[in-house]
């Protein structure tokens, strides 16, 4: 009964595939938004044993534009040791007429190398084609065996904007015996339903007609936005090593044992390197002076090899080479805790601009990022190991505020890494501005940054002075600089705060009328531009919370009087706080302004009020000064 099954889960896609396709048969509220359509999306994988796992893959696309190309190339990932087959692309012109087909020879064969990976086991077959007119489409299938059965793919409409869905089905054929298990995440916007049909042995999962997400400003990950199935196999593969996925003490355990055990071997070499740093002091002060070690011998490259690219370099290689991956540089950090007598745990997480956690009730192959997680009486301190410029116990706003699966020899730990709030993530300006009579200001700004704002101030720290003197003019391009100079950058990776400070003269910074000057009481600030949108059809999420903090000192010159100021201003709602103050004191004017902006996902009937919110931060930025000449 099953070979029949299978047979016609593949036949059924076959039929599907005498069809052609034209572009005006797509519904129209699939075009909206939409650079491509996704007319089919059938995947059928078949389990047949914990080291067999067969994908045949048959999908048709209709791109409508320019912009839908890449979505469309034909592309199969592999890795050694995979099986391809039955490859096939056939293209349609608007009409639905074939126009050409290609096969497996048409396709080169790649490393799977992109920017920063230095080696690697990864490959891609890949079809070049340049559409001679739009709209087209695209038919393509394939079949791959692989024996890693860890890594079966979450069952999701699509992961970017711009593409819609007619039909697309996930059909899983379990011939293994082994436990397969599900978890379905419905929408928590309704935006998308998934059905699901079948037995215990043959599941088929489909959506149907899921509508292009609007790019629009905002927009939280498509992620947090639509539904999605996981697979997990209780006795999996990976690369000939075997395990199981019955709890995360059970995975934690196997991975610990194949994955981290094999290559956390120290060496006579690194025994030396750190019993010549010769720590002393508390727990912190030893980790930081071997982390910072670690981060001045040390770069980052990617390397994607042993185990399916998931098992780090051992940790001799990385000393004696001074280079790795986050797995290989993570591996040696750990190892040079390890001579210390500081116990650390090697940590995986889900590094990105959306805040993705692991779900403790469903344990699952899964992460992009490797970090280090070092326990003490004072808290856990957290080591980003692929960079050279950043803090101490410092993560950034991609690793922030969600959980790593930290791998013990007991199995798996779901801990929490930092959540930094506003007052963490800071910008503090101090300026002191001399108004001149034509126009022009002169002044030198006192810049300091921690938390995500450090962040973006690192890039600063690899710049030439030149370079630095250009970026920080485009960065603030609201004023018309005539000159600009940064000094002293500072990276003070003690306590993940980055400092500089600029020299500056602004032409057309104030305006005549009459005997008067009339200037904006705050010179840098955010001018973005922001709109109302009576229908907005998603909510909007706001990723980080931070708090500006400017005081501001004017010089007003000799022959000018103070006139008007405007009134202190201060108010809050659930997106913020701000506070607009100023003293006079003779011929100077001070002012203080203080904004705070709080994170999260926001339903769509909350963006004007947000949108309210940031206008009227704008406009009470833009309150004026007025001083009349004596």
């Amino acid at each position: 009964m099953m070979k029949i099954l299978t047979a016609g889960a593949l036949c059924i896609a076959s039929v599907y595939y005498a069809q052609n396709y034209p572009v005006s048969a797509i519904p129209e509220n699939l075009k909206k938004n939409a650079d491509v359509v996704v007319r089919k999306d059938f995947t059928t994988v078949q389990i047949n044993s914990i080291d067999e796992i067969k994908y045949q893959i048959n999908t048709v696309t209709s791109v409508l534009n320019k912009d839908g190309d890449s979505h469309a190339q034909p592309y199969i990932p592999y890795e050694k040791g995979d099986q391809i087959s039955d490859v096939k692309v056939i293209i349609y012109d608007e009409s639905g007429k074939k126009v050409k087909s290609y096969s497996k020879s048409d396709f080169g064969d790649f490393a799977n190398n992109s920017q920063g990976v230095f080696y690697s086991d990864n490959r891609f077959l890949g079809l070049s084609y340049t559409p001679t007119q739009y709209p087209y489409t695209i038919e393509f299938s394939y079949q791959i065996t692989d024996e890693n059965t860890v890594f079966i793919p979450d069952f999701v409409p699509f992961t970017t904007t711009g593409v819609s869905v007619e039909e697309s089905r996930f059909t899983v054929i379990n011939k293994s015996g082994i436990e397969l298990h599900t978890k379905t995440y419905p929408s928590k916007y309704n935006y998308a339903s998934v059905v699901e049909n079948g037995s215990t042995t043959q599941k088929v999962y489909s959506y149907k007609n899921v509508p292009a997400v609007e790019d629009a400003f905002l927009l939280p990950q498509p992620s947090n936005l639509l539904p999605k199935v996981s697979f997990a196999l209780e006795k999996f593969n990976l690369k000939g090593k075997q395990g199981s996925m019955d709890s995360w003490k059970a995975f934690g355990t196997w991975y610990y044992n194949s994955i981290i055990q094999p290559v956390s071997l120290s060496t006579p070499a690194i025994k030396s390197e750190v019993a010549a740093l010769n720590l002393q002091g508390s727990t912190e002060e030893k980790v930081k002076k071997l982390y910072q070690y670690m981060q001045s011998k040390t770069r980052y490259i990617f390397v994607a090899l042993g185990i399916g690219g998931w098992q780090p370099m051992q940790p001799d290689e990385v000393q004696k080479k001074g280079y790795g991956d986050c797995k290989g540089l993570t591996n040696y950090m750990k190892t040079l805790l390890d001579e210390a007598g500081i116990p650390s745990y090697y940590s995986v997480i889900n590094s990105g601009t959306s805040q993705i956690s692991f779900d403790p009730e469903f344990p699952k192959m899964g992460g992009n990022h490797v970090i280090l997680m070092v326990p003490t009486e004072k808290g856990n301190i957290w080591l980003e190991n692929t960079s050279q410029q950043v803090a101490f116990n410092h993560l950034s706003f991609r690793t922030t505020d969600r959980n790593v699966l930290s791998i013990t020899k007991n199995g798996i730990e779901l801990i929490n890494t930092p959540s930094y709030p506003a007052g963490k993530n800071k910008e503090k300006q101090i300026l002191k501005i001399k108004l001149n009579e034509d126009n022009s200001i002169t002044g030198q700004g006192q810049f300091a940054f921690s938390g995500s704002q450090y962040d973006y101030s690192l890039r600063y720290a690899t710049l030439s002075p030149k370079e630095k003197n250009e970026t920080v003019k485009s960065q603030l391009d609201l004023l018309h600089f005539e000159k600009i100079e940064m000094k002293d950058f500072v990276n003070d990776r003690d306590n993940a705060v980055a400092k500089f400070n600029l020299d500056f003269k602004a032409n057309h910074y104030s305006k005549n009328a009459g005997s008067s000057m009339i200037f904006r009481a705050v010179p840098i600030y955010s001018d973005n531009i922001y709109k109302t949108d009576e229908k907005r059809e998603l909510p909007f999420e706001i990723l980080q919370s931070f708090e500006d903090e400017y005081l501001i000192s004017f010089e007003i010159p000799e022959n000018y009087k103070i006139d008007e100021i405007p009134n202190d201003t201060s108010f809050s709602s659930e997106f913020g706080t701000y506070k607009l103050s100023f003293v006079k004191n003779g011929n100077e004017i001070k002012v203080s302004r203080i904004i705070k902006v709080n994170k999260g996902i926001y339903p769509k009937e909350k963006y004007n009020d947000y949108i309210g919110f940031r206008k009227k931060t704008i406009n009470i930025d833009n309150s004026k000064i007025l001083i009349t000449k004596i």
